[in-house]
């Protein structure tokens, strides 16, 4: 009698061994997915900001830049491209097909800006307008936020991505369907998207 109770005690406090390191793993996979998503967060924050300047300096370069609605018309599109990709984005973080649609759209509203700026330089009016010179300040500061937050958001998806693969972590993540979380990149292809658009007056 006293061996089986025996036995029963052991059995018991290994399966409450293998129950508390599950609960372990389980909770730093929580921790892990909540942290990258909360760092999407933060680049959200950025993006937003950064959509809603685009108005404001679309209506500004309006009142010099008659001529060119052609490119002030793409950038008002690619900004609402921009939007509608966070908003994907925003409603499954670290999802591969939102994070790729997103940095399609933030690309072309990089690019579409990139021309804006450099039609402007044939406006020495636009170029001295106070407003203007603001909101190309508001622009470039907003642009090393997004970068930063970018960078805090990749990092926290490697960490994600690297607790879910190894073992025995793995075992874990797959019973409980944690899938992978995608990294926010800038296209690869093109080397000029990579950096923040010129800006400068």
């Amino acid at each position: 009698m006293t061996g089986t109770f025996i036995f029963l005690l052991v059995i018991l406090a290994l399966v409450a061994v293998v129950a508390f390191w599950g609960i372990g793993i389980y909770n730093g996979l929580v921790t892990a997915r909540n942290a990258y998503r909360n760092a999407f967060a933060q680049i959200d924050v950025q993006l937003r900001r950064r959509h809603d300047l685009i108005p404001n300096l679309v209506e500004t370069a309006k009142a010099y830049m008659s001529h060119e609605r052609e490119t002030l018309e793409a950038v008002i599109a690619a900004r609402n491209g921009a939007v509608a990709g966070l908003d994907r984005a925003k409603a499954n973080p670290g999802d591969p097909a939102a994070m790729q649609q997103l940095a399609g759209a933030e690309n072309a509203l990089t690019q579409t800006l990139g021309r804006l700026f450099a039609l402007s330089e044939a406006y020495p009016d636009l170029k001295a307008n106070q407003n203007m010179m603001q909101l190309n300040e508001e622009l470039t500061s907003t642009e090393n936020r997004v970068a930063f937050a970018r960078q805090a958001y990749n990092d926290s998806v490697m960490q994600y991505n690297n607790k879910r693969e190894v073992f025995p972590s793995s075992v874990v993540a797959g019973a409980f369907n944690f899938a992978p979380a995608a990294l926010l990149e800038i296209g690869a292809d093109e080397a000029h998207v990579r950096e923040a658009p010129k800006v400068q007056f």
